[in-house]
């Protein structure tokens, strides 16, 4: 009888330990195309790069599992407020927009966006004054798109859910530009995919932001988990080392 209130007690402490063990994994959300900092690895079929690589060494150093939830850009923020996903670790810009929605860690990473233009072009663009009538495009849910929007200078702008369909279109002469991500599109246009496009060294971006994770507002106690996780992982240099793993600057 007592062997079996001993077993039976056991069971429940592992059951227990299970359902906690099981609520460390948290689900995040990451973008497919936007390699270094997400993509999808075809060889594996999951998710890689600069922000998984650093979402897991914060989950490693906060004391939580994570799940790889991929998603278009634009429904990341969507997911994270209606709790289908627990954080956003992806190339999005900490902007003033968005923090009135969602909360940001301490920067991870900073850049600007770039412009990708045909092979061809030999023009030194600066800035969207050296686009006048121009027909561009940019993603949309990016930092970028309202800028351009709001300049007036091109003759028509048009907005991609994805970066290889505005990447394809450029690269076919349906748009005399695009604008994205800086190490993003460098990146992609350096592995051969659009052999007719190329960056327009001489541009100076207009929108220089900062990429953290993302949480939900009231998670202060997860936030403030993960920021302590990357000031350690900043200080013991883990965080130059992934930046290097992926041929980022630090």
């Amino acid at each position: 009888m007592k062997l079996k209130i001993l077993l039976a007690a056991l069971a429940a402490t592992l059951a227990l330990g299970s359902a906690a063990q099981a609520q460390t994994v948290l689900k995040v959300g990451s973008t497919p195309t936007g390699s270094p900092f997400t993509f999808l690895d075809t060889k594996t079929n999951t998710i890689e790069g600069v922000m998984v690589d650093i979402i897991r060494a914060v989950g490693k150093e906060a004391g939580f599992e994570v799940q790889i939830e991929p998603m278009a850009f634009s429904a990341l923020i969507g997911s994270l407020t209606s709790k289908r996903i627990d954080l956003i670790s992806a190339a999005m810009f900490i902007t003033e927009p968005r923090k009135k929605v969602v909360s940001f860690s301490e920067p991870v990473y900073r850049y600007g966006e770039g412009f990708m233009v045909p092979k061809d072009d030999d023009k030194e663009y600066k800035s969207f004054a050296d686009m006048k009538g121009m027909t561009v495009g940019v993603q949309v849910g990016t930092a970028f798109v309202e800028p351009i929007q709001k300049s007036g200078v091109f003759k028509e702008v048009k907005l991609y859910d994805n970066p290889p369909d505005m990447m394809r279109d450029a690269n076919a002469g349906r748009i005399q530009g695009g604008f994205m991500d800086y190490p993003i599109a460098a990146s992609i246009i350096a592995k051969g995919a659009y052999p007719n496009l190329k960056m327009a060294k001489s541009y100076e971006p207009t929108v220089v932001g900062s990429l953290g994770i993302a949480t939900r507002q009231d998670d202060t106690e997860l936030l403030a988990k993960i920021n302590k996780a990357l000031e350690k992982l900043k200080s013991d240099g883990t965080i130059d080392g992934i930046l290097k793993k992926w041929n980022l600057a630090d």
